[in-house]
């Protein structure tokens, strides 16, 4: 009796055995390839001791993925990037991740201006915008994008048609500027034709660009002078006949009547007045500013054998208009 019920609990568990190995695949079957068409050696991420969890192996990083996985780049978890690890269906474009602040105005590749250690790389932009039809010079390598691209309406910055001119930017300036007033002096507004970008303060003038190179910015200069008097003696009001942007002071007439700037004369005088002493007359004209009456005996004494001789300023000027003494 009791042999009867042992066979009877051994056969009671054989079909739940033979159920079990059923379900269980044969040992020669592989898992199912979830990449897709995506051909790569398995273990640079897997492991024989586990299919999860997945290392990622350098080389893997370095050379097998689309582009390396480097820096901001260099993440664990692949669903990071593939929402689906059918790795065939991914898009490499960094659109797929990143949202183009740009709406596409300057195209699809971001690694012209932008790297993955650092987004807001300035170099990286720097260099690229040297491509375009203004490289940056200067102090306008140190502004921020928003500084000339100010974001629009719809959020995004405006780079394609943005104009290159420079009263784009300092319009406000060149209408506020008083000293000299550049819009009432008729002033190009073409900055770069006086100013440097890396040192915009001492602007280079060039007098051509004046309507009127003194009366814009040196009337009160010219009304002012007394040695000589301008305003008396009708001088021209083109300052640069006699002066100079970077010599003001020591103007150098153009004396054609008189040689004062070489031969015995040179250097000899200090101002207009040593000679001319009729301010609003430069006919009038004495020479014995330097050559006093006291030497008149002399003088009178030396031109016994001129006839007519007259110790007077003009009488000299007749018989030595280079002054020397054998004119």
């Amino acid at each position: 009796m009791k042999q009867r019920r042992r066979r009877r609990s051994v056969f009671r568990f054989v079909p739940v055995f033979l159920l079990v190995f059923a379900v269980l695949p044969a040992s020669d079957e592989e898992p199912e390839f979830p990449h897709g068409d995506f051909d790569g050696d398995c273990t640079q991420c897997h492991s024989d001791e586990g299919w999860t969890p997945t290392a990622i192996s350098r080389e893997f990083r370095r050379s097998v993925h689309p582009f390396p996985l480097r820096q901001a780049h260099d993440l664990e978890n692949c669903r990071a990037c593939h929402s689906n690890l059918d790795f065939t269906l991914a898009d490499p474009a960094c659109v797929a991740c990143h949202m183009d602040p740009h709406r596409g105005e300057m195209g699809i590749d971001c690694a012209r201006c932008h790297v993955p250690r650092n987004f807001i790389d300035r170099t990286r932009m720097q260099r690229a915008h040297q491509e375009t039809r203004f490289p940056l010079r200067g102090s306008h390598r140190a502004l921020d994008c928003e500084d000339c691209h100010p974001i629009v309406q719809s959020g995004r910055l405006q780079f394609v048609n943005t104009p290159v001119e420079c009263e784009a930017c300092h319009l406000p300036l060149y209408q506020t500027t008083s000293d000299p007033d550049h819009a009432a002096s008729g002033f190009p507004t073409d900055c770069d034709q006086c100013h440097a970008p890396s040192v915009w303060e001492q602007g280079r003038f060039n007098h051509a660009f004046a309507q009127d190179p003194c009366v814009t910015c040196h009337q009160d200069d010219y009304d002012a002078t007394s040695d000589p008097d301008h305003t008396a003696a009708s001088f021209p009001t083109d300052c640069e006949l006699c002066h100079t942007p970077t010599r003001w002071g020591n103007a150098t007439f153009d004396h054609v009547a008189f040689p004062i700037y070489s031969g015995r004369h040179r250097g000899r005088w200090d101002a207009c007045s040593t000679c001319h002493i009729t301010p609003a007359d430069f006919s009038d004209f004495s020479c014995f500013g330097c050559h006093p009456h006291s030497d008149e005996q002399e003088t009178t004494s030396d031109h016994d054998d001129v006839d007519g001789f007259q110790y007077h300023s003009v009488a000299c000027y007749a018989c030595h208009p280079q002054g020397e003494a054998d004119d």
